[in-house]
């Protein structure tokens, strides 16, 4: 009865109440427990009083309503092989059932370690936990682990070898499946796709139904592991109504069509262990019948671009990295082109970003015709009405780039611990560099604003999380007595109620003089003042003045995803325009290429002139040898910087900048 709920599928006409909890108390707002269950933020009216669904129950109608719609889409060769619905739910059972015959235990996680595919879809529909492919052995340790995994899913024998390198420290580890290439080696509990889904194909269905019959909403579906930039991963509890209740609201805010108007087409590349992919290519697709084909393993190393244009999605997500090797390929092309074209390129970007900051001008339907509809067919959005970007900052140019193109790319904003999106911008709700208004249902909160009304940003509603897995302390400080999820972000409303993000508490710089800096600010205006710049890390805690590392854009390794020392061909372009013959990084850093050093030097100036205090000038800098990276160690899966690792790995750099200060015995020039 709950899938036919009169309201549930259509919220036009609900209003969203003030926040209440379900008149259950004798639940608690939050658990630790892998087991436990929690209080519902449910209210009387509006979307947060939609009907509770487990999972199962999501799936199952969306199997009753599009069964014979495309659900999955990989390739084969040249060719799209594809699963509908009625046949991806058979397979989820028959996986399930697998499971239970290899001993899967209730409350016990299923880890999954790989690429995107579909067996990590049929895998990952119940209690499953997503592992960072990038993950060393023993990170890979530490979460199937902690969160007691009994089986775990890898997707090739480069994988396989981390599980087996730490098996003998996994003592509720029963089974290992591998679902791609043949194996290359037998083992005990060691287990091909094919085998596993032999083993599930004739058992009987009363355990699994039994099983199913008793799960709740308010339980435990899903482990999101933080990426522990700042300490060792947390596993949030994700509810199945954080799940399904979160894709009821998003798609309802973002107005996806069902289906059975138009088939809604994602492509599924961004890792599934981080709950923005989780949330997008599973639970919103079901929620309304659409269709996720999967990228080629190699997708962030170059491959993207071929599947967008063969795919050609109706939605499309990307991190910032995405949307910056997008655009900087886009300038290189444009670099070779002839004057004419590219004398037409400079004029609609002028009017197409005029036509977006203002009302539509005269001109626009010819630049559209030129040089825009060119654009989105070339990169494979020409039906994509819904460009987003998530998980990590974007720079104002590289927004500012494709809207001029009339690609508006729409920031979105949450964590983990909210299922996803909390903030979204939206054609009708859109502001440069905002992320956004809040969700339908939620509610958003400036705790201790400053003068400038700059405070810590808290969460309210459906989508908060139960709780981090065996963590009370830490739950605490996330979760107020009043229900509210502390983000650690900084940030601020506008008057018409767009969210802002300033910085985050945790990176805070507060300086020898007690000068409370947020560094994204600082470090954003720097590289759009000089676009050679790829990374740059603001350092000052607890120091006398601000120094700042940089690097600047390279080739990255195909393979490898290491960066290499060869400059991108922007940044070739960027050193002649300053009269500099670099073409490597090796060229530059150390202040060996001084043409390049006075540029820097200059756009430096510049950011200090705009600084509101001396305290916020930087004052020293360097040039590192190698760009930042994942299997560097500096950035994390979703490409966030993390700082501490990077704290570490330069700290002989660091040091310097105020050894050199303090062997002068006088302040730092300004």
């Amino acid at each position: 009865p709950l899938l036919h709920h009169p309201g549930y599928w259509d919220l036009e006409e609900w209003v969203t109440a003030p926040p209440a909890l379900a008149a259950t108390p004798a639940l608690p707002p939050w658990t630790c427990g892998r087991d436990g269950e929690v209080k519902l933020r449910l209210s009387e009216s509006g979307p947060a009083s939609a009907p509770p669904l487990t999972v199962h129950e999501l799936f199952l109608r969306a199997v009753e309503r599009f069964g014979d719609c495309t659900a999955l889409a990989w390739k084969v060769g040249e060719r799209w092989e594809k699963l509908a619905y009625r046949e991806y739910y058979r397979r989820c059972r028959t996986v399930a059932k697998a499971f239970l015959k290899l001993g899967l235990e209730r409350y016990h996680g299923v880890g999954i370690l790989g690429f995107n595919s579909p067996e990590w879809f049929m895998a990952d529909i119940g209690f499953a936990v997503g592992i960072y492919t990038t993950n060393s052995p023993e990170a890979c340790q530490y979460v199937a682990e902690n969160c007691q995994a009994n089986i775990l899913v890898v997707e090739n024998h480069k994988q396989l070898q981390k599980i087996l390198q730490v098996r003998d420290k996994l003592p509720n580890l029963k089974a290992v499946i591998q679902y791609k290439e043949a194996l290359k080696e037998k083992q005990p509990n060691l287990f091909t796709w094919a085998e596993l889904m032999e083993m599930g194909r004739d058992e009987p269905d009363g355990p699994l139904d039994g099983i199913i019959a008793s799960q709740k909403p308010n339980q435990c579906c899903t482990l999101i592991y933080t990426s522990g930039t700042t300490g060792q991963p947390k596993g949030v509890m994700l509810s199945h109504d954080n799940l399904t209740w979160t894709a009821f609201a998003t798609r309802e805010t973002v107005r996806l069509q069902e289906a059975d108007v138009f088939p809604e087409i994602v492509i599924s590349y961004l890792p599934l262990s981080h709950i923005a992919a989780q949330m997008i290519d599973i639970w919103l697709t079901m929620r309304v019948g659409g269709a996720a084909y999967f990228a080629q393993p190699d997708a962030l190393k170059g491959s993207l671009g071929n599947t967008l244009r063969e795919v050609r999605p109706t939605a499309f997500m990307g991190v910032p990295r995405v949307w910056e090797k997008m655009q900087e390929a886009m300038k290189a092309a444009g670099a070779k082109s002839s004057a004419v074209r590219r004398k037409v390129a400079v004029w609609a970007k002028g009017v197409g970003l005029n036509g977006a900051i203002s009302r539509r001008p005269l001109n626009y339907r010819l630049a559209r015709k030129l040089v825009f509809g060119k654009v989105r067919k070339a990169l494979g959005l020409d039906r994509c009405t819904k460009c987003y970007t998530g998980a990590a900052p974007i720079s104002k140019e590289t927004l500012e780039f494709f809207l001029s193109l009339d690609i508006p790319v729409y920031e979105l904003y949450g964590m983990s611990e909210s299922t996803g999106p909390h903030t979204i911008s939206l054609p009708e709700a859109f502001r440069l560099t905002s992320c956004g208004k809040v969700m339908q249902g939620c509610q958003s909160k400036i705790a201790n604003p400053d003068s400038e009304g700059i405070g810590e940003i808290c969460f309210w509603g459906r989508h908060v999380f139960m709780g981090y897995l065996n963590m009370v302390e830490k739950t605490e400080e996330a979760l107020d007595s009043e229900g509210w999820l502390h983000s650690g972000d900084l940030g601020k409303h506008d008057e018409q109620d767009f969210l802002f993000i300033t910085g985050r508490i945790k990176e805070l710089i507060i300086t020898a003089g007690g000068e409370n800096i947020p560094p994204v600010p600082i470090e954003d205006a720097v590289k759009e003042a000089m676009p050679l710049i790829s990374n740059a890390m603001l350092i000052g805690d607890k120091r006398k003045f601000l120094s700042m590392l940089l690097t600047v854009k390279c080739q990255v390794n195909a393979d490898t995803g290491a960066p290499e020392d060869e400059l991108t061909p922007e940044a070739v372009d960027l050193c002649r325009k300053m009269g500099s013959s670099a073409d490597r990084v090796s060229e530059i850093a150390g202040g060996k290429d001084r043409v390049v050093y006075s540029a820097i030097q200059k756009a430096i100036d510049c950011v200090n002139e705009r600084a509101t205090s001396n305290a916020q000038r930087i004052q020293k800098w360097a040039v590192l040898g190698c760009d930042f990276s994942i299997p560097g160690g500096e950035l994390g899966p979703t490409m966030k910087l993390k700082r501490p690792a990077v704290m570490s790995l330069y700290k002989g750099q660091i040091e310097a900048f105020y050894k050199e200060a303090a062997s002068d015995n006088a302040a730092p020039p300004s």
